[in-house]
């Protein structure tokens, strides 16, 4: 999932930039969430220091502030190399400035048509999402699933196990911070996912590498998250 975060200074400009945001993401069906919107570069470089998932920024130049967007950008990427960073400006003659600072900024929106900046958010939003999807399954190992209309991407690293769902040909994938029903069948799953995936009950199918204890005993199985799952006698053997 990406995040996304919003700093213009301006109270009405900034309603606008997030309607426009709010209503593509929902549209679209993109897998993001608004994080932070605000006026304070501060507020927001404070927020981005403890986020741990990969953003997309959407910074005015001229912040009113002892720091400008250019600067805010500066500090972003210390703490997310990867993020999108998006600038909307009235001063178009200010792209220049992003070599300077070395943000590498993904794209301008002017500002000075609202019908056009509006176009412009929404293809940096697609943009992004391509772009995420791309680097995600190059660096990582995913597990891509549609759910609701989405496609979603989630990291092997991220999932701690599958659960048969009481809806039927339905199954819920447990992962780090989120649960997503979708349709699949555990014999489906099963074929498709590599060897760091093992089938431990029949209602189950758990990822090797986020089990922290097993109780035999009891036939339950910890997850690193703190969940659990059970584990029939007859798998036992598998795990």
């Amino acid at each position: 999932m990406l995040n996304i975060f919003v700093c213009e200074d301006d109270d009405a400009q900034r309603r606008s930039i997030v309607q426009t945001i709010q209503n593509t993401v929902l549209i679209e069906e993109l897998d993001m969430r608004l994080v932070l919107e605000a006026g304070d570069p501060y507020t927001l470089l404070e927020q981005v220091k403890t986020s741990q998932e990969t953003g997309i920024y959407f910074l005015d130049i001229d912040l009113g502030s002892s720091m400008n967007g250019m600067k805010l950008a500066q500090q972003i990427r210390l703490y997310d190399p990867r993020g999108f960073i998006i600038f909307i400006t009235a001063h178009s003659e200010l792209s220049y400035m992003t070599f300077q600072y070395r943000v590498e900024a993904m794209d301008f929106v002017i500002k000075d048509s609202p019908a056009e900046a509006k176009v412009k958010i929404r293809e940096c939003l697609l943009n992004a999402m391509e772009r995420y999807t791309l680097q995600t399954n190059k660096t990582h190992k995913v597990y891509t699933i549609e759910a609701g209309g989405r496609k979603i991407s989630v990291d092997y690293e991220d999932i701690f196990f599958f659960e048969t769902s009481g809806n039927i040909h339905k199954v819920i994938l447990h992962a780090k911070d989120r649960q997503i029903e979708f349709t699949s069948t555990m014999k489906e799953l099963t074929g498709a996912l590599d060897d760091h995936f093992v089938r431990c009950h029949r209602s189950f199918l758990v990822n090797k590498t986020n089990i922290r204890e097993i109780d035999a005993k009891n036939r339950i199985i910890y997850f690193t998250n703190g969940e659990t799952c059970l584990m029939s006698t007859r798998m036992m053997k598998e795990i």
